[in-house]
């Protein structure tokens, strides 16, 4: 079981580093290229992935939220709701109008196309008789 340990750890360790240094943003990789400490902790297996996560990375949260989680974070505090948004509310009345001047038009073609037909039915009736 210890044998089978001595190589699982370095393994874990190596592909925890591994993906870590590839979602690292470039400008955050410090002392050597990002590259680089692919290289080095894919060749050497134990010292490689230590020397990345002592020394690879800046630990600071990133400036500007890159992550999906800290642009959130970042951000709640600008949420608005939608009865206290302005443009929100201005795109309802407009969208009112909009449907409102939409109803109009529709009344008015049924109102005309109902004349229409009483108009037939007196043309009928008035030739039938």
């Amino acid at each position: 079981m210890f044998r089978l340990l001595m190589y699982l750890v370095p393994l874990a360790l190596t592909i925890f580093a591994f993906i870590d240094c590839l979602n690292t943003p470039e400008d955050e990789a410090r002392h050597l290229p990002k590259i680089a400490w692919v290289f080095i902790i894919l060749l050497f297996w134990i010292v490689g992935p230590i020397a990345w996560l002592a020394a690879g990375r800046a630990r600071t949260a990133p400036a500007g939220g890159r992550t999906p989680s800290e642009w959130h974070r970042n951000h709640r505090s600008q949420y608005v709701a939608p009865d206290d948004n302005p443009e929100f509310l201005k795109s309802l009345a407009e969208e009112n109008k909009r449907d409102e001047a939409l109803l109009k038009d529709w009344e008015a073609d049924l109102r005309r196309r109902e004349e229409e037909l009483r108009r037939k039915e007196r043309g009928e009736d008035a030739q039938g008789s």
